[in-house]
């Protein structure tokens, strides 16, 4: 592991995740990685946990979740975790070697809790970051990272890939949401929670 390495990259659920074009692209991203040979790096534990059970089912619509779950990004629940320092623990392997190199290791989550000791007690600061940002630093595996400019790995046909080649464009995202995002989805999830029930006894 570098000195800086990113030990978290949690997709959380606050008010990020509850527009569905930031977890759109994270899927989008995720895509485009895979499809180009790339993985989050072995030191980086990995979480998605949206705000809305509606994120599910429209990222599996889209054929998106899968491509979330096999890179690692499985939704691990719904609502807070990583932010409430709920992440759980590291691999002991990783750990120890946090412990025994005195790394400076940090944690990168789409949320709005970042201060000191918060997000994990190994996580020495956290970097708030959209949800494709997460993925992408998943990639990288530090902070110590130049997340425009710097390669993040090579491509089959032996070029360097970077940020924008995996980034996707204003016109893929709406694609995705205009054609996957739908009212029912909503309906179907949030009526049954408001719905009147008689309570009888």
């Amino acid at each position: 592991m570098p000195d800086g390495a990113v030990i978290i990259a949690a997709i959380t659920s606050c008010t990020n995740t509850s527009n569905p074009r930031n977890v759109v692209a994270a899927g989008l991203v995720a895509r485009k990685a895979r499809a180009l040979g790339l993985d989050r790096k072995p030191w980086v534990k990995t979480s998605f946990a949206p705000g809305s059970k509606v994120a599910k089912l429209y990222l599996e619509e889209a054929g998106l979740l899968p491509e979330l779950e096999a890179w690692g990004v499985g939704i691990v629940g719904f609502a807070c975790t990583t932010c409430n320092g709920m992440s759980g623990a590291l691999d002991p392997v990783i750990q120890q070697e946090i412990v025994d190199r005195d790394l400076y290791t940090t944690a990168v989550l789409s949320g709005n809790r970042n201060f000191d000791g918060r997000i994990h007690p190994y996580a020495k600061q956290a970097f708030l970051a959209s949800p494709p940002l997460v993925v992408a630093y998943a990639i990288a595996g530090t902070v110590r990272f130049d997340i425009e400019r710097d390669v993040l790995g090579i491509a089959p046909d032996g070029s360097d890939i970077r940020l924008k080649d995996l980034w996707p464009t204003d016109a893929e995202i709406d694609a995705i949401v205009g054609e996957h995002v739908k009212p029912e989805q909503f309906r179907n999830v949030y009526e049954p929670m408001f719905a009147k029930r008689t309570i009888i006894g």
